[in-house]
């Protein structure tokens, strides 16, 4: 059986168009058809350290095998990968808006709490690493964010104001054509709301 074919047999399975072409619902029903819905038990063998799994364990479980499958992606070219940032709260969200401003550091972030995708469970950061070592900047992040992207991932390295190399996100399939802005607000009546980012 063709690659191809085998995509296009997942499609039909999950009830998605059946097109050849993965998006996330795709990559999704393949990672768990391989490595199951939870991460996997203490003592087996993943690519995922601890600390990528403690943060990717935050992220709405339609987020965590995307997650975990890019940093596969990643290692299969070469590129060792972890997930250093997963869901945030308002709190620590404000938090990391004041470094910078009103609390010692650079600015890392524009989005004060309520206006990141990060407090809703649908954004990762990850950060390069090279013999152990992270990398705040190289190359390696522009291959990546393809990689993410291939996943269905949006990527912080295609933003027009503010580009966010390390961010990865997964849009909802309702707010496909919703701008930034609104699909934040649309996420913040959700949750007042007790949905889910993907009800």
């Amino acid at each position: 059986m063709t690659l191809d074919a085998t995509i296009r047999a997942v499609q039909a399975k999950i009830g998605v168009t059946v097109d050849g072409n993965p998006g996330p619902q795709t990559w999704t029903a393949i990672h768990r058809a391989i490595v199951g819905e939870q991460p996997a038990p203490t003592g087996t063998k993943t690519l995922a350290d601890e600390r990528s799994e403690r943060n990717i364990v935050t992220l709405l479980a339609e987020v965590q095998p995307l997650a975990r499958t890019l940093i596969e992606s990643a290692a299969a070219i070469g590129i060792a990968i972890k997930v250093i940032s997963g869901t945030r709260t308002y709190e620590e969200q404000n938090a990391l808006y004041e470094q910078g401003r009103t609390k010692p550091g650079r600015i890392v972030t524009n989005a004060r709490g309520g206006y990141s995708n990060h407090n809703f469970g649908v954004a990762f950061d990850i950060g390069v690493f090279e013999g152990g070592r992270y990398l705040d900047e190289s190359p390696a992040y522009k291959a990546v964010g393809a990689l993410g992207m291939k996943l269905g991932l949006e990527w912080g390295g295609n933003w027009k104001t503010i580009q966010d190399e390390p961010h990865f996100q997964l849009r909802p399939a309702w707010a496909r054509n919703l701008s930034e802005r609104d699909m934040l607000a649309q996420l913040r009546a959700r949750r007042e709301r007790g949905l889910s980012a993907f009800a």
